[in-house]
C-alpha cells in the first residue's frame, strides 16, 4: 500500500526471529487527518459506482491511482469494513457467510407456545438432529432465532414446507415446518414503516408477521444495505488533496 512507502523504517523482529528486519514503523500516526476530516472546506461527498476499485476512483478524481489510501483514512467505515463489493461479489460473500438452511417453525421458541414442558425450547438445541416425517431427510440444528421461531440446519437440507420434523432422540418433541429457505435468504429482522426493528411475537407466543407496515429484511438484504452505505464516502477536494497528502507524508516520514 503506497500510504506506507514514506514511513520511516526501524529494526523489527517478526515472531521469534532473532535477526531484526528493517521495516516500516506502522505504529506511526498523523494527526493531520483529525485536524481536517470535519472541515467541510476540504472534503466533499462522493458515491462509489459499481465495480469501481479504489485506484480507479483515485485516477478519476485526481489523475493518479496513488491517492486511493486517502479514502480509507478519511472514512472510518471503509477503513474498518473494507471497500464496497460489486453485486456479484456481494452475493458470493453472503452465500459464503450464510451457507446453511433455515426452517421457520412459526413458533416463538422462547415461550414454546406456553406449554408446561417447554420441550421445543429446551430440547431442540444446537447439536440436535431432526427428521422430516414426509421427506425423510434429517439435519443437525446449529443455531436458533428464538424470537422468530427459526432453526438453522447445517448444510443444504431439503425439508418440505408443511411437514412435521421430529427430534431424533425424542419422538414426542416436534415442530411444524412453515418454510424452508437458504440461509442467506432467511429473515434477519423485520422493520416497521419507519425502518425500526419490530418484535413480531404476539402475546400468545406465535410469530406474527402480518402487520401491514412490517417489512422482512433478509440476511442478503442486510448485506446489501451495509454495502450501499459503504458507497457513500468523503473525498478530499481536488484543490487541497496534494497539499494534505504532502503534509501527511512529510509528518510520517520525519
Amino acid at each position: 500500500m503506497s500510504y506506507f512507502n514514506n514511513f520511516r523504517k526501524i529494526n523489527y523482529r517478526f515472531g521469534n526471529n532473532e535477526v531484526a528486519t528493517r521495516f516500516q514503523e506502522l505504529s506511526l500516526y498523523s494527526d493531520i487527518i483529525d485536524q481536517v476530516k470535519d472541515n467541510v472546506t476540504v472534503y466533499q461527498e462522493y458515491t462509489i459506482l459499481e465495480n469501481m476499485r479504489p485506484d480507479q476512483v483515485s485516477q478519476e478524481l485526481y489523475g493518479t491511482p496513488g491517492y486511493y489510501w486517502t479514502f480509507y483514512i478519511l472514512n472510518d467505515n471503509i477503513k474498518e469494513q473494507g471497500w464496497p463489493l460489486s453485486q456479484s461479489e456481494l452475493l458470493i460473500q453472503a452465500k459464503n457467510d450464510y451457507p446453511d438452511t433455515v426452517i421457520a417453525t412459526g413458533t416463538n421458541l422462547v415461550e414454546d407456545l406456553f406449554t408446561t414442558t417447554g420441550a421445543v425450547r429446551d430440547k431442540i438445541l444446537p447439536g440436535a438432529i431432526i427428521t422430516g416425517q414426509s421427506s425423510g431427510v434429517s439435519g443437525e440444528v446449529i443455531g436458533r432465532n428464538l424470537d422468530l421461531g427459526h432453526l438453522t440446519i447445517k448444510g443444504k437440507i431439503s425439508f418440505t414446507a408443511g411437514e412435521t420434523a421430529i427430534l431424533s432422540t425424542d419422538a414426542n418433541v416436534s415442530v411444524v415446518i412453515g418454510s424452508v429457505v437458504d440461509e442467506h435468504l432467511a429473515t434477519h429482522h423485520f422493520e416497521d414503516g419507519s425502518g425500526d426493528y419490530v418484535d413480531n411475537v404476539s402475546d400468545s407466543g406465535v410469530v406474527d408477521i402480518t402487520g401491514a407496515s412490517n417489512t422482512k429484511i433478509t440476511n442478503l438484504d442486510n448485506y446489501i444495505r451495509i454495502n450501499d452505505n459503504l458507497k457513500e464516502i468523503r473525498i478530499f477536494k481536488q484543490g487541497v488533496v496534494q497539499q494534505i497528502v504532502s503534509a501527511i507524508q512529510s509528518e510520517i516520514g520525519a
